[in-house]
């Protein structure tokens, strides 16, 4: 092993709007802050983080549409998909491909990165 791996890095407009969606979609904490433009979130120190990074020019991907393609996007597993879905929509995310029977539903965040909800 030659290291391993600490954060996810996500750029976005603002990051401080991002990191708290997705504090509240995933139960995580603001650990970092450097005046907006750096903001990490997680849980407890030394376990996987989540970061944001500020870029002027973002913009965000067209998925499905292959024009501007995601780079990445989170699998997040749910027990209620339903209930998860209510939650996620209140906090500013938007449906990209409901339900299709395939066990996973597509959203994007108010930033516009591609999530699912895996159930």
């Amino acid at each position: 092993m030659i290291g391993r791996l600490e954060k996810t890095v996500l750029d976005c407009p603002d990051p401080r709007a991002l990191a708290a969606f997705y504090g509240e979609l995933l139960g995580m904490r603001v650990n970092e802050d450097t005046d907006g433009e750096w903001v990490v979130i997680g849980r407890e120190p030394g376990m996987r983080e989540l970061a944001f990074q500020r870029d002027p020019g973002y913009r965000p991907p067209t998925w499905p549409d292959p024009d501007r393609p995601q780079h990445e996007h989170l699998d997040i597993r749910v027990g209620d998909v339903e209930a998860a879905e209510r939650a996620v929509l209140g906090l500013g995310a938007r449906v990209l491909q409901g339900e299709s029977g395939t066990g996973f539903r597509v959203y994007a965040d108010p930033a516009g990165h591609p999530f699912c909800l895996v159930y």
